[in-house]
């Protein structure tokens, strides 16, 4: 088993158990292998469209604004989708499905520590 292999099954486990403070630190690592580059790559290409104010809510204070898979899927567009699906070995509409559900408290987190700069 290779480390991409490796990583693939540990963000898959975190992902679909919702655990660890480690997760935005393994999905930026994981999100290195994509166009994107990292987190914040995925960050600012998601601030630059219509998820700009869920973005801010996600590194501002207060609330997080929840995000659906079908809105993952419109900013990131198709051929993303399945980039990100097929480097974590996920479905298209799996990986959709769990970046909407936990995208915004992962960017939260990252932002707290400080690996995820707040959207100007």
């Amino acid at each position: 088993m290779g480390l991409m292999d490796s990583l693939r099954g540990s963000l898959s486990g975190l992902l679909n158990n919702a655990e660890g403070a480690a997760l935005p630190g393994l999905l930026s690592e994981a999100l290195g292998h994509t166009q994107f580059g990292s987190l914040q790559g995925l960050v600012n290409h998601l601030q630059s469209g219509p998820l700009a104010e869920h973005v801010q809510s996600w590194v501002g204070s207060g609330s997080n604004m929840p995000i659906s898979a079908d809105q993952i899927k419109q900013a990131l567009g198709n051929d993303k989708v399945r980039e990100l699906a097929t480097h974590f070995n996920l479905d298209p509409d799996k990986i959709s499905d769990l970046l909407a559900n936990f995208l915004p408290k992962t960017v939260e987190q990252a932002a707290q520590n400080g690996t995820v700069a707040a959207p100007l």
